[in-house]
């Protein structure tokens, strides 16, 4: 007996086959897109690194500091007393950009404090020539290990740069501009929002 051999092609199987198969390389594209998609938006982690931090001013001390984190880099609080205050001016001769001219601040912090509260020094902590951090440095002339002039202020130890109470650099630094000021508003007369500009601008 003889086997038939045909060459005809079961129809109705090759359109379950063509439907299964695209129907599983539609699965496996959409799982290797989504984590590509899901890529292209920061997570909440990162959300939350650069959102605003509201610190209460009140509790803060005369002339203590502290240090909170915006956007992974510290940010300094310093409650300047009188004495601080009235020893910047001064400072006018010996710093590299005494006016701020430098765009180092928004454009609503003006004057020789460099601050919307003279009392309330809010700086990035980050020295402007590598990065480094700079320590307070707030004992002025023989009660400080800065020498006999010195008026208060900032030293970074990484490289020598020096800065004043109002976070200015001084000539001859390795810093080559005043530390930044970030963006920032009080939400009352004791939160400091820090990241966020004047009425949510």
């Amino acid at each position: 007996m003889t086997a038939i051999v045909t060459d005809r092609v079961d129809e109705k199987r090759r359109r379950i086959l063509i439907v299964a198969t695209s129907a599983a390389g539609a699965v496996a594209g959409v799982g290797i897109a989504a984590p590509f998609v899901a890529s292209w938006f920061p997570s909440a982690r990162a959300l939350a690194a650069g959102a605003p931090v509201e610190v209460d001013v009140s509790k803060i001390e005369p002339g203590q500091q502290i240090t909170v984190s915006w956007r992974g880099k510290p940010v300094w609080i310093l409650h300047r007393t009188k004495d601080m205050l009235d020893r910047l001016p001064a400072n006018a001769p010996l710093l590299s950009d005494p006016e701020s001219k430098e765009p180092q601040q928004p454009k609503y912090i003006k004057g020789v404090d460099r601050s919307i509260k003279p009392e309330y020094l809010v700086a990035v902590g980050v020295c402007t020539h590598l990065g480094c951090t700079p320590n307070l440095k707030k004992e002025v002339g023989a009660a400080s290990d800065m020498g006999p002039n010195w008026p208060g202020g900032y030293y970074c130890p990484c490289h020598g740069s020096r800065f004043d109470l109002a976070a200015r650099v001084f000539k001859g630094s390795p810093a080559p501009k005043n530390l930044v000021i970030p963006p920032y508003h009080y939400a009352s007369n004791a939160v400091v929002v820090v990241g966020e500009d004047p009425k949510g601008a």
